[in-house]
């Protein structure tokens, strides 16, 4: 009997498989090209040219994250389309919070094995957050690594590279007390806080995917999933004609641990409960989890996303100019002289 050679198949990795996962890939990426775009998918490297119209001293700011324990939630449901987004958001609100204009995006997808349909739904999604954000997606990279992963799950993470003029950098230097803070509204629990949410939907209440939850009007899976909110066409719009001291992307930590982040020293900042609209999700995880107060709010966005710091004089003419887009804004409290840390109040 004739003795065959081991080939990279065997050992679990299909290159053809690979080359086809790029081809369906392909229309997907070419969807995010821009004019800067100086290169075409497959290159070892991807090319950006920069347009420095405008900036006189330009200043490059990236920043790189995952999709974390929510690509659990993907595995269940088996949807793969919006996660990508989820990627893209939570790298191009983190560099929008310094006035960063975000320029391109590159992504790595690891998996324990290939499935070419898949990997393209992945891209999707990863290409239409990039489509939101206004940046191209110019590289990446996809490993098959049999052994590391399970079959049927995979990992994500990416990282965005934005532009923003020296002088109109935002990092908090400007708050003082008195400032307001603006609450951006969220589209629901975004990337944070899924091991949480997981153990208290599907150990505690015993929930499936698919169950259907009549406070959320939507499947189980369908709340959890839903993408991340991409910040970037509204704030640009508001950096453009006001002025901001501060933003803030609530990711991991919540409320408790971003806002600080920006807030200069010997200042506190105080949050006026009931002055937005908490989300029903958040609502539901509190009741159902008995979850104490403080606890949902160092760990979930609690419905506001992206909070900007404006001074008081710019309150009326940003809200107004808000609502005349169609733009869903809180005031949610105030920058307070001697204290620290975030305090939560009624107001």
């Amino acid at each position: 009997m004739e003795n065959k050679g081991l080939t990279y198949r065997d050992a679990g990795v299909d290159v053809d498989e690979g080359a086809r996962a790029v081809e369906l890939m392909k229309q997907h990426v070419k969807k995010t090209f821009t004019k800067n775009v100086l290169c075409g998918l497959g290159g070892f490297g991807g090319l950006f040219e920069l347009d420095l119209t405008g900036i006189q001293r330009p200043v490059l700011v990236s920043g790189t994250d995952g999709v974390g324990t929510k690509l659990k939630i993907a595995f269940l449901a088996d949807k793969h389309d919006t996660v990508g987004q989820d990627c893209v958001a939570m790298c191009v609100n983190d560099i929008l919070c310094q006035g960063a204009k975000p320029l391109y995006f590159l992504d790595y997808l690891a998996t324990g094995k290939l499935k070419p349909e898949k990997a393209a739904d992945i891209v999707k999604g990863i290409a239409d957050g990039c489509q939101l954000a206004g940046c191209a997606l110019i590289g990446g990279e996809t490993a098959e690594m049999p052994g590391i992963y399970e079959d049927g799950e995979y990992d994500m993470a990416g990282f965005a590279v934005g532009i923003v003029d020296k002088d109109k950098i935002i990092d908090g230097s400007k708050i003082s007390a008195g400032d307001l803070l603006i609450g951006l509204p969220s589209s629901g629990i975004h990337s944070n806080g899924y091991s949480l949410v997981r153990k208290l939907f599907f150990d505690k209440m015993g929930l499936s995917i698919k169950d259907y939850v009549e406070a959320l009007d939507a499947t189980l899976g369908e709340a959890l999933l839903t993408p991340t909110r991409i910040y970037v066409d509204i704030c640009t719009k508001i950096l453009e004609g006001f002025s901001v001291a501060g933003m803030v992307h609530i990711t991991g930590g919540g409320f408790y641990e971003n806002i600080p982040r920006i807030i200069p020293e010997g200042l506190g900042v105080e949050i006026h409960l009931e002055s937005w609209p908490v989300l029903p999700i958040f609502t539901l995880m509190q009741q159902w989890g008995s979850i104490e107060r403080d606890e949902m709010f160092k760990t979930f966005n609690m419905g506001i996303g992206m909070i900007l710091v404006v001074k008081p004089e710019d309150r009326e003419g940003l809200m107004q100019y808000l609502r005349d887009i169609g733009e869903e804004a809180y005031v949610i409290g105030e920058v307070i002289p001697n204290s620290t840390g975030v305090r939560l109040c009624q107001k």
